[in-house]
């Protein structure tokens, strides 16, 4: 029997194993037949060896793509000028003397030695097997690997304990939807798989183990969308007698750890703090693009005193205006502003006025109903030059801050003007505790109900709730949300007296939390704790926009699996020794 087993790896030999015997398994991933001599080019995991065939050697000619082979052989110099700078290997190739071929392989649906190819991604799904093997997705997985190796290094050397916490959990209505897993057992009872370790953490920090992290996995029934997925990766963290200050400095050094590690980029500055309330003025949303510019400015002022009474309108009603400014803007044609009118009708807003800063002053339509000290005004509130573009939006404030910043990423990218490789990090503090729902007519917790108020608006429950800013901070990164948490409430009065703000009966804060409000009971110590989107994270380290590119056997943007075809139907026996019953849908694959 041939011995297959590898002394050297595809991606192993250089120039300093010249006259070296080894023996390489793997993929054929290219064969080019020049006559008197046969190459192929060998691959694994680790990368590509060239070979060199005498088409007289047994199964030579044979040979075909994704064929898995062994052979036997003497590392030789390539030929002058046939070097491959490309590939570590580039200098070397193996001259056969014995070779095997261990499986056969069926024409792939896709090209998979052909990395610039492009391939439906549902194809890619349903064959990730082969997709796996691409060079593109390889590399990803390899930095999936080193950012969690990575982490429990940074934890293990700070103190941090890696804990497993429960996947198996009660279900708790209110947060996110669980998925369900009925009991056998105890028929018509279900669990609910965990959306997070939230309550597992502060038990363990109950329970006295002080520092704790875990790449947990975890499951969330929501609607998909480009960064989801109904399950997904966290690494996850917790620790007791400590204040935000004391835990961003800790996740900053893992950061910082990892991407140099990992991506070879040297983080040095200290990631700067903003608060909630700055950045929805300022950009409109919680999780600002930084990397360039075109801020939000609010024009209120400047628009109640014009004669526009489109703008007078909005204000009157409670609205708000607010204005951009698109650096050289100017050369956007009336038809490209169209678009943009159209992309942020998607938003609920009804339109966008516009000015050109020309030699002549300011142009537009619109321009008629401010006058010359207000025009002067608003450029110098924008700092607008001569060739710059306004864009100018009015409306109910949330709607406005959501389109703008959806505007300005948009206008970003198709005028190119994010710079290349830049990293932007910022923390996001002084989130709000509460929100309204006016459906519901009752407040929400804008985190989870056991994140701590700040200190100084401890007295604002009582009265103004909505006031009340919370112990809570995000990381952001490039304009999207990697890592989440807060200071916890560790004062079971505290905690009663937000369920309470939350209209939660004794019955519900029982049903609901009952183990976890008794354990409060018990000396809590003060802790703290924050979640990494893991697979958020390693998208935005490798470079893609597609979150289903750093992990292995993802679902698609329905949250179904291709490859497997499900979800799918069960055996009636199933559904029989479960005593729940099913009304079933057809799905077709």
């Amino acid at each position: 029997m041939f011995d297959y087993r590898r002394t050297h790896n595809c991606g192993a030999l250089n120039r300093n194993d010249l006259g070296t015997t080894v023996t390489l398994s793997g993929w054929v991933n290219r064969r080019r037949d020049h006559g008197g001599l046969i190459f192929i080019d060998l691959r694994d995991r680790f990368g590509i060896t060239q070979l060199i065939i005498d088409p007289n050697l047994p199964h030579a000619t044979r040979l075909r793509s994704e064929w898995v082979i062994s052979i036997k052989g003497k590392v030789a110099l390539r030929a002058t000028g046939m070097a491959n700078p490309k590939l570590p290997t580039g200098e070397i190739e193996i001259t056969v003397t014995d070779l095997e071929i261990l499986s056969h392989a069926n024409t792939p649906p896709f090209s998979i030695c052909d990395e610039e190819i492009d391939v439906n991604e549902e194809l890619r799904l349903k064959y990730r097997y082969l997709d796996l093997r691409r060079r593109d997705l390889t590399q990803k997985l390899i930095l999936r690997h080193k950012v969690m190796m990575e982490t429990r290094k940074y934890f293990d050397a700070n103190g941090f304990l890696e804990i497993q916490t429960p996947i198996l959990c009660k279900s708790t209505p209110g947060g996110a939807r669980h998925f369900l897993v009925p009991s056998r057992t105890y028929p018509g009872n279900f669990y609910g798989l965990a959306e997070s370790p939230q309550i597992f953490k502060q038990l363990l920090m109950i329970g006295g183990m002080d520092r704790y992290f875990q790449i947990a996995q975890c499951f969330r029934d929501e609607d998909m969308r480009s960064d989801r997925q109904p399950e997904f990766t966290q690494i996850d963290v917790e620790m007791s007698f400590g204040i935000p200050k004391d835990l961003m400095h800790l996740i900053e050094g893992l950061v910082k750890q990892v991407f140099k590690q990992c991506g070879g980029i040297e983080l040095h500055h200290t990631f700067p703090h903003f608060t909630y309330q700055e950045c929805v003025e300022n950009y409109g949303t919680d999780r600002p693009d930084l990397r360039f510019g075109m801020p939000l400015v609010r024009i209120d002022s400047i628009a109640k005193r014009s004669t526009f009474t489109v703008f007078q309108e909005q204000l009157d009603t409670g609205g708000c205006v607010k204005a951009l400014c698109v650096k050289q803007g100017s050369e956007i044609s009336r038809k490209d502003i169209d678009g943009y009118t159209q992309f942020v009708s998607k938003f609920g807003l009804h339109g966008l006025a516009w000015m050109k800063r020309q030699e002549e002053g300011l142009a537009s339509h619109i321009v008629k109903y401010f006058p010359d000290d207000l025009q002067q005004e608003l450029q110098t509130l924008l700092k607008v030059e001569h060739g710059d573009l306004i864009l100018m939006a009015a409306g109910p404030e949330d709607r406005v801050n959501q389109a703008l910043d959806h505007l300005r990423r948009y206008i970003a990218k198709e005028r190119n003007l994010i710079p290349e490789n830049s990293l932007e990090f910022l923390w996001v503090t002084e989130f709000p505790m509460f929100r309204y729902n006016a459906e519901a007519k009752r407040l929400e917790s804008e985190h989870h109900p056991f994140t701590s108020p700040r200190p100084e608006d401890v007295a604002l429950l009582n009265s103004e709730p909505l006031k009340v800013r919370a112990l809570a901070y995000d990381l952001v990164l490039n304009g999207y949300e990697i890592a989440g948490g807060s200071q916890r409430i560790h004062d079971g009065a505290l905690q009663e007296k937000v369920f309470g703000l939350l209209q939660l009966s004794p019955e519900e804060i029982k049903e609901k939390f009952g183990f976890f409000v008794e354990a409060l009971n018990f000396g809590t110590p003060p802790h703290l704790g924050i979640a990494f989107g893991l697979d958020r994270l390693i998208m935005l380290l490798g470079k893609t926009e597609n979150i289903r590119d750093v992990i292995a056997f993802p679902k698609t943007q329905k949250a179904s699996d291709l490859m497997m075809q499900c979800p799918s139907p069960v055996a009636p026996s199933q559904i029989k020794d479960l005593k729940i019953h099913v009304e079933t849908t057809d799905i077709t694959w």
